[in-house]
């Protein structure tokens, strides 16, 4: 293989820069040529190629985004799309890809080869963290610290308010992001999507809390909860507990920007080198990951169909550390 590409699809995630400058490197250390492509299967369709080297990453590890942008694509679910970017990197001589995303774009991937044979393997870009196959992904250590950042300034007004701040982070179906917060913001409720926690359970635990003295709390909310959004949750606590100050604060896409962690940059380079490295292999539709501390490689048909669990002791702390 002589000539690959790479793209970002998806959601965008701190972190991405870095991938992509190991991945462009890792191409140039092992004598490949490489290939950006912007706006992911948008612009693979439309051929927004250009070819990159060392320097076209050059002071981008630090940065937050993802200089190849990132776009939806309806052509790309049809098959005349994909046979649009088919057309486009056959073009351009592109033989394999390298994708930094999530689900969505491994299962384009994963089409992608079946129908027209370009193997590609993929890098964990997601803040969520609820791929399987690797045991952290690029962008969630930053978002996790990023929400953590707000959520302490949060609780010093609760405390000079005595409020109850329902915390809304990111987590449409999963609760990696809203478990860390709970525990290291010192939460005394968090609710997640993967386990029913219903009105009545955090009526009872703010009622029993307020008994004993306490006068500020902080629920942190998963966007994704069963039981609602933290507004609509805010709403229905406060028709049972009147007499609290309830506020509510919507973190939202201030999680995916800023400047990657060093825990990030160091996944990120990892698994862009192992993405470069598997295509090299021979590997085809298959995420990089690290599981152990071990690079790790898992079919793209696993990431999107097994579901990656949060360790149940989680929130047994969160609810022996709210005492």
């Amino acid at each position: 293989m002589k000539r690959i590409g790479v793209f970002t699809s998806g959601g965008d995630a701190p972190g991405m820069n870095a991938c992509i400058r190991a991945i462009v490197r890792a191409a140039v250390y092992h004598g490949v040529e490489v290939y950006g492509i912007h706006r992911g299967y948008k612009g693979m369709i439309k051929g927004e190629i250009y070819k990159m080297d060392s320097h076209s990453v050059s002071n981008i590890i630090q940065k937050g985004g993802t200089i190849l942008r990132s776009a939806r694509s309806k052509e790309f679910v049809t098959p005349e799309g994909r046979k649009m970017a088919y057309d486009q990197l056959q073009k351009f001589g592109i033989e394999g890809l390298v994708c930094i995303g999530g689900d969505g774009t491994f299962t384009g991937a994963n089409i992608f080869f079946e129908e027209f044979g370009i193997p590609t393997v993929g890098a964990p870009g997601t803040i969520d963290n609820d791929l399987y196959g690797t045991d952290y992904t690029i962008g969630y250590d930053t978002a996790v610290n990023t929400a953590l950042d707000a959520i302490d300034k949060i609780r010093d007004t609760a405390d000079s308010h005595d409020r109850v701040f329902f915390i809304e982070v990111m987590g449409r179906d999963s609760g990696y992001i809203a478990m860390p917060c709970a525990v290291g913001g010192g939460a005394e409720i968090v609710m997640i999507p993967e386990t029913e926690t219903t009105i009545d359970e955090v009526v009872d635990t703010l009622r029993t809390g307020w008994n004993r003295s306490k006068t500020s709390f902080i629920v942190i909310v998963a966007e994704g909860d069963d039981a609602g959004n933290a507004t609509e949750v805010a709403a229905k606590v406060q028709q049972e507990l009147p007499h609290m100050d309830a506020r509510v604060t919507i973190l939202g896409h201030v999680q995916r920007g800023g400047a990657p962690t060093a825990a990030d940059r160091m996944l990120a380079s990892q698994l862009g080198i192992a993405c470069v490295e598997g295509l090299l292999e021979g590997r085809k539709c298959e995420m990089a990951g690290i599981i152990n501390g071990e690079i790790v490689y898992t079919p793209f048909i696993d990431t999107i169909t097994k579901d990656k669990l949060i360790n149940p002791n989680y929130l047994k702390m969160v609810n022996i550390l709210s005492v």
